[in-house]
């Protein structure tokens, strides 16, 4: 069963530098019907103007994926780290028993970027920081593994037992796959438009998948993707 989430049915909000869409629950944004999905607890597709960003704050207990979509962000955190994140980074950040990061735009322009959050498996788990770089021809015409419990393929580890996937499909370019019996999924279109099992899909749709054996992607108009296995 495939239950599709539309884009215009996100929650949205306008901080002027700041233009963000929420696929569930956050900060202001409450919706009982959309609080999370299997590990999946955030998707939101921000948009940060130039010279905006977000001062340090705190996180616990939430692994946090950022993938950019465009531009280029700034990272801080009281672990020491600190990188610049660009299209076809993955960078992933166990906040375990507390860290404190910032965020800004490092772009002339606008940064797009989906900031993801997966509930770990554990608790309490020391934090920790990784990011890793795919070329474009990573990512094109396939799903490519950038997120997963044991770090295989050369993807980002992080502490749940749920897989995520990236891909750039070019028109009528098909791909697929396979869920294990008991698994789901969560697809989200971040750009262009792909038909999933037939059913049509726009930039910022999200689908719900269950008891779906296969999932069959076609792209349509320069689509990009991420492709979450969950438990």
């Amino acid at each position: 069963m495939l239950t599709v989430r539309p884009a215009a049915e996100r929650g949205h909000a306008n901080h002027g530098w700041l233009d963000s869409w929420h696929s569930f629950s956050f900060a202001d944004y409450y919706d009982p019907k959309h609080m999370a999905y299997s590990a999946l607890r955030v998707i939101n597709d921000d948009r940060i103007a130039k010279g905006g960003g977000f001062p340090p704050h705190p996180h616990r207990d939430m692994e946090i994926i950022t993938y950019i979509l465009e531009g280029a962000l700034a990272h801080k955190d009281s672990m020491g780290t600190g990188s610049v994140i660009r299209p076809g980074d993955v960078q992933r950040m166990s906040a375990g028993t507390g860290v404190i990061h910032s965020e800004f735009n490092a772009a002339d322009g606008e940064t797009r970027l989906l900031q993801i959050w997966i509930m770990p498996k554990v608790q309490g788990s020391a934090p920790g920081y990784e990011q890793k770089h795919f070329e474009d021809a990573d990512l094109a015409n396939r799903l490519r593994l950038v997120a997963s419990p044991d770090g295989r393929e050369g993807s980002v580890r992080m502490q749940q037992d749920a897989s995520l996937y990236a891909g750039r499909l070019a028109k009528e370019t098909r791909v697929s796959h396979t869920l294990a019996p008991g698994r789901r999924a969560y697809l989200q279109v971040a750009k262009g438009e792909l038909e999933l099992n037939g059913k049509m899909l726009k930039e910022g749709d999200g689908v719900m998948a269950e008891d779906e054996p296969e999932l069959l992607l076609r792209g349509m108009n320069n689509a990009e993707v991420l492709l979450f296995d969950l438990p």
